[in-house]
């Protein structure tokens, strides 16, 4: 199964329903503390039921939403690629299609509510059939399904699987189904065993999170093998084993102590009678210190918690990847989703560039998707428009969209950097005054020109010359000239070699590029 779409409602910052759409990898970008964790954590809340790394509670309730007597958070996930057949009761194969499990847009969605953030009660929402003869069909018994068989004398090839009844009750209705849109609970009554048997079909989700510990006590920086021996020996199968291998060496201590007191006794039983073996109960023998000594250590025998923070992390990232992949294996999970937050933390730009194109190639491995939220500027441009989701926030509403041109009319990363993180920066000032340029020459060649191009800049807008510049010609200075804060910038970033300007500031860099930020707007009104 593949993600395609989540929605939350009430769960902390987020009051009303919002809908976000994943592809193979979907990046979150936005400013600090505006939403993107809480929407990694909502999915392991949804996949892992506590089991995960997130617990839900109290506190995750929107506040707003308590004020208004609202205590019940909703998390929702659309799923597609849905398997071609399906085991849902009993051992009888049927689809989700068939059973009419699958929502107006052919998604199957899971809708997961928390009253007071408590236990989930779960729903299918479903295109349904509503007639009250062919309704409910999936809370029925087999003897009741059995019965709406006999008494409608419903011809049904085997009456021994209620898929094989549901599928010819349906049939019988098929030009009056009524079908609705409707929630279906799926946590009672009979179609309780089908809810289990469905999840079993559900991605495997496997969240790294951004505060994940990395200082020297913690067990998996001391190192990840030391952290894998344990999750070895939980292992059922392997426990057994072990628990053979001590009960055989149990006996033998048994008989050797046996033996040496007999022959003790011999010499003199006074002491021999004082004696008895003391040999450690199996549950209580600590096998893991067996392995207490297996490492991963570079060539100069470095342990990992000596090493560098970004060495750690990755080592870390790479670990949760192996594990995560462990898992999928010995459950048979048929899908994976990788969350990971930040995988820039501590790393060099190279290296950044090196994760994203291995999470690209993971994106790409069938049945596998990854996410991820940053704050990397120099990651965010390692991928596609397709893969970014911009999260922002007006007044106390957010908003998760799908990153598409903005002032610029095509995709610009470095737009996306300056919406998502005001980065303010040389490159886009220079996209942006680039951008406007080519319009003005449209409108008129003469404009190719500095002067041209001021003027058109200047006209009927709300741009004014604040700035003077010296050009120099010929290495003279020549006198200042009045221009706009965006032209003097450019040309100081054009001109490195002319010291006769003082260098602009942040505050004016971001400044000019609103300039033109509007400006476009503007064009694009008149267009309008």
């Amino acid at each position: 199964m593949n993600l395609v779409k989540l929605k939350i409602k009430n769960f902390r910052g987020y009051k009303e329903e919002i809908v976000i759409n994943f592809c193979n990898l979907t990046a979150f970008v936005g400013k600090n503390d505006i939403g993107k964790s809480t929407v990694l954590e909502a999915l392991d809340i949804f996949f892992n039921e506590g089991k995960g790394v997130v617990k839900l509670d109290k506190d995750d309730i929107n506040k707003q939403a308590l004020t208004e007597n609202n205590n019940e958070i909703v998390i929702s996930a659309c799923f597609e690629e849905l398997p071609t057949s399906i085991v849902i009761d009993s051992t009888n194969k049927t689809t989700l299609k068939s059973e009419y499990l699958l929502n107006s847009n052919n998604q199957l969605e899971i809708i997961k509510k928390y009253p007071n953030a408590g236990k989930e009660n779960v729903f299918v929402k479903a295109n349904h059939p509503a007639n009250t003869n062919c309704n409910d069909l999936l809370l029925k018994t087999q003897k009741e399904l059995q019965k709406i068989v006999t008494d409608n004398s419903i011809e049904c090839d085997d009456k021994t699987k209620n898929a094989e009844m549901r599928k010819a009750i349906w049939k019988t209705y098929s030009d009056d189904l009524q079908l609705s849109e409707r929630e279906i609970e799926v946590t009672k009554n009979e179609i309780k065993t089908i809810w289990e048997r469905l999840k079993n079909y559900l991605p495997l989700y496997s969240l790294f999170q951004s505060d994940r510990k990395n200082s020297d006590g913690d067990s998996e920086v001391q190192d990840p093998l030391k952290e894998a021996v344990k999750q070895i020996l939980s292992d059922t199968a392997l426990k057994t084993k072990f628990n053979e291998i001590a009960t055989e060496v149990k006996t033998k201590l048994k008989d050797v102590s046996a033996k040496t007191l007999e022959k003790l006794r011999e010499m003199n039983p006074e002491i021999a009678n004082s004696l008895n073996p003391v040999i450690p109960e199996t549950e209580s023998l600590k096998w893991a210190e067996v392995f207490k000594t297996v490492s991963i250590a570079g060539d100069e025998n470095i342990p990992i918690n000596k090493r560098g923070s970004g060495v750690k992390r990755l080592i870390l990232l790479n670990f949760f990847r192996a594990e995560a992949e462990r898992r999928k294996k010995e459950q048979n999970i048929p899908s994976i989703i990788y969350a990971i937050e930040e995988p820039e933390t501590s790393q060099h730009t190279e290296h950044q560039k090196k994760l994203i194109s291995a999470f690209l190639s993971l994106a790409e491995t069938e049945n596998t998707q990854v996410i991820i939220t940053t704050h990397s500027a120099a990651l965010v441009k390692e991928l596609k428009f397709e893969h970014l989701r911009l999260i922002t926030v007006n007044g106390t509403a957010k908003t998760v969209q799908s990153v598409l041109p903005n002032q610029l009319p095509y995709p610009s990363l470095n737009e996306v950097n300056y919406l998502a993180f005001t980065e303010i920066t040389e490159e886009y000032h220079n996209e942006l005054y680039g951008f406007i340029q080519a319009k003005a020459v449209d409108d008129n060649a003469e404009n190719e020109k500095e002067e041209g191009f001021e003027k058109y800049l200047v006209a009927g807008n709300d741009v004014a010359k604040t700035k003077k510049w010296i050009r120099l010609k010929g290495g003279v200075a020549q006198p200042a000239r009045d221009v706009t804060l965006p032209t003097y910038i450019r040309n100081f970033i054009h001109h490195p070699e002319n010291k006769q300007n003082t260098k602009y500031t942040s505050d004016e860099l971001k400044q000019s590029i609103e300039i033109m930020r509007k400006f476009i707007q503007s064009l694009k009104a008149k267009k309008q």
